[in-house]
């Protein structure tokens, strides 16, 4: 299923499905029995799951489905309990940086208030960051909690896979004292969408197209396969000490290509278009606005 959070014109967000590019309202269509959110309904586990696959067919969608270019998709989970971010975690991105490859999985934090969804603006302040970089993702999504999980476990806890763009501001990151989170976190520098794709649409995430385009153009286009921590073990490695709570968001790194390792580097600007594309996930676009202080 491709799960989303959308806004009706004038009401709040909603939990919805997308069928024949039609959306179904999932709290209409189940008469109230399921939440109007996604970290709500995955909390709700295996049952809701099962329910709301059993509304998402072509006959609801005729009967009930609004067309999906009438809506405005948000980020699919909007207040996730965490965002862990995995870093230099593709043997191409280690190349392109002349790294060496990690013997244990480097992880950051997003902060939730990072997130945007689809088609929202990218935003900086140029006088805190001028060097603005774009990276594709993989997004896993928890869908039960977790703790102490077995590897070979690890994929009963998923519930679904998003593209996500791990925007970094690599002046922050790097080059005023390594501050990872600030360099990662700014507002707005979390794209996630357009939509959450459940776990069995997607038998092989380590196996997957990867790109991130600039104004059309291809800066990124490599493959899953690149992933040097697998997600299973991502998943028995964080939860050995963090409990993965249903909602969570880890995304998995970024293959090479960023504009920070390019001759000459480069960086987003304002006016700029960026658009993440994982194989199965959909298109994830965004503009890019400078924003000085004030909001001038």
């Amino acid at each position: 299923m491709k799960l989303v959070t959308f806004k009706p014109a004038g009401s709040t967000p909603q939990l919805g499905v997308v069928v024949d590019d039609r959306v179904i309202n999932l709290v209409e269509a189940s008469d109230g029995r399921l939440p109007g959110d996604m970290r709500s309904f995955l909390e709700l586990g295996e049952e809701a799951m099962a329910l709301a696959r059993s509304l998402a067919t072509p006959a609801l969608a005729d009967r009930l489905g609004v067309p999906l270019d009438q809506v405005r998709l948000l980020a699919p989970i909007l207040n996730p309990s965490k965002v862990v971010a995995i870093g230099l975690n593709y043997m191409d991105h280690v190349r392109e940086s002349g790294g060496q490859v990690p013997t244990l999985a480097t992880m950051f934090a997003k902060y939730p208030s990072a997130i945007i969804g689809p088609g929202d603006e990218i935003r900086w302040d140029p006088e805190l960051t001028s060097k603005v970089d774009f990276e594709a993702e993989l997004a896993v999504v928890i869908g039960k909690k977790a703790k102490g999980v077995a590897e070979e476990d690890a994929y009963d806890y998923i519930a679904g896979y998003m593209n996500c763009h791990d925007v970094s501001a690599r002046d922050l990151q790097l080059e005023k004292g390594d501050q990872w989170i600030m360099g990662k976190s700014l507002d707005t520098f979390c794209p996630l969408g357009p939509y959450l794709v459940t776990r069995d649409e997607i038998p092989d995430p380590h196996n997957l197209a990867i790109r991130c385009e600039v104004n059309g153009v291809a800066y990124q286009n490599s493959s899953t396969k690149e992933l040097i921590f697998k997600i299973p073990y991502l998943i028995a490695y964080l939860s050995r000490g963090i409990t993965l709570l249903p909602g969570d968001v880890i995304t998995t790194g970024t293959p090479d290509g960023v504009g920070a390792f390019r001759n000459p580097p480069v960086f987003l600007k304002h006016g700029d278009v960026v658009t993440v594309e994982v194989e199965g996930l959909g298109r994830l676009t965004n503009p890019c606005v400078e924003v000085r202080s004030g909001g001038r």
